[in-house]
């Protein structure tokens, strides 16, 4: 448990090491109340992340473990083992967190925020646009470059772009209210953003 009471002084205590801003928003790209809310609705949905006793009687990791674990992990291209010394976790148990973290959240929040729209979503986004003073606006659209840290060498070359490093790229579109109603990624770093958007199903 040591690691848990390391991630609870330096992130949770009521002073914390670690302040909520900047700090803990820099490391998870999020603020402490989003991560919050993500590790409840994960650990509701799915007992791997619930605070258990194995068969010696020994205290499993917590929740806040695994998720600030996995979400080192996606949101940062951490790896496992710089992740595990953080938690105090293995790399092979950082890397099943993480792919239980990412189903979880899926099937959690997924048809709240994952969803395309429908035509009275459309309506109301639209709606949206207008008032803010873009009329016939449904989102902005955003692509960026990802780091491929662990490319294949074979492939690197056609992934590499304006960075010497391998990268891909996503593009999404996303409401003030955090509705991603749009995703697409896998194109190439090699790519520019109109060649995206030509292959892009949003249009």
């Amino acid at each position: 448990m040591s690691g848990a009471k390391l991630l609870y002084t330096d992130y949770f205590a009521p002073n914390p090491a670690f302040p909520d801003d900047p700090l803990f928003r820099r490391r998870f790209r999020m603020r402490k109340p989003l991560f919050l809310r993500i590790m409840e609705g994960v650990e509701a949905h799915d007992d791997y992340f619930k605070l258990t006793r194995d068969c010696c009687r020994q205290l499993s990791f917590s929740s806040k473990q695994k998720c600030m674990a996995a979400l080192r992990m996606l949101a940062l291209g951490t790896a496992a083992d710089a992740v595990g010394e953080m938690v105090r976790m293995g790399e092979s148990m950082c890397l099943k967190t993480t792919v239980k973290f990412a189903c979880a959240v899926v099937e959690e929040f997924g048809p709240e925020y994952l969803i395309e729209p429908n035509a009275q979503d459309t309506k109301k986004l639209l709606a949206i646009g207008d008032a803010r003073g873009f009329p016939g606006m449904l989102g902005s659209i955003d692509c960026m470059h990802w780091q491929w840290k662990n490319c294949p060498k074979g492939l690197r070359e056609m992934y590499q772009g304006h960075t010497r490093e391998a990268t891909i790229i996503p593009e999404a579109v996303t409401s003030h209210g955090l509705w991603i109603w749009h995703a697409f990624f896998g194109m190439s770093g090699s790519h520019n953003e109109i060649n995206v958007f030509q292959r892009s199903p949003v249009f």
